[in-house]
């Protein structure tokens, strides 16, 4: 098998599966453009990273759209987060999964133009902000702005990470496990490799089942 044979086999098995509900007939332009537009409206809200507008993801494209189903989107964020790259990958393959049923190719462009229209207004706003952020280095507007934004996008991720283990924790030893996972975060330096790759062994030993 070749690897674009087996990447596109991968992809089936992902996006295959009939979600809980249909998605409303569109052309594929009209599908292109309703993921561009949801997607451009959703740019400049990313505040701390791409992870912190998840449950809007999940909202999106789970219960309004239907593009996918909840274990669909829980795979496809695992493979956007164990892929070296920003958050923000994720949007590009649930780009995809809106497309696929159009075929492999129109759902590659949908991915692709989704991921430019979450990136580009962000992109062009922070560096329009970058270029002129050091002349009011000493404007207590500006240390007031940045003191106030950590705490918020730090409660933001929180509520991400609680939105996470209720969609991914279906059974108890998922739940123990997650459970382990944050107290060892909060309370070691060990590194998350080692939790990941337990995590992985469990699964695979069937321990933790999806």
């Amino acid at each position: 098998m070749t690897l674009a044979g087996g990447l596109g086999l991968g992809l089936e098995v992902v996006f295959g599966a009939a979600g809980s509900c249909e998605p409303a007939p569109l052309t594929h332009l009209g599908q292109l453009l309703q993921v561009m537009g949801t997607f451009l409206g959703l740019s400049l809200f990313s505040i701390g990273g791409g992870n912190t507008l998840l449950t809007e993801y999940h909202h999106l494209s789970v219960e309004r759209f239907c593009w996918l189903t909840t274990q669909q989107f829980n795979d496809l964020y695992a493979l956007a987060e164990a892929a070296p790259g920003p958050s923000s990958m994720l949007v590009g393959l649930l780009g995809m999964g809106a497309a696929w049923r159009d075929g492999p190719l129109w759902a590659l462009l949908t991915g692709v133009l989704a991921e430019v229209a979450l990136l580009l207004p962000s992109t062009l706003l922070v560096v329009t902000v970058c270029l002129s952020w050091n002349r009011f280095r000493q404007s207590p507007w500006r240390l007031a702005f940045e003191r106030a934004m950590g705490p918020i996008t730090l409660g933001v991720l929180f509520a991400v990470g609680v939105r996470i283990l209720r969609l991914s924790d279906t059974n108890p030893a998922g739940a123990a496990v997650s459970l382990i996972v944050c107290v060892l975060v909060l309370t070691t330096r060990l590194s998350p490799l080692w939790m990941m790759a337990a995590a992985g062994l469990l699964g695979g030993l069937g321990v933790i089942q999806r």
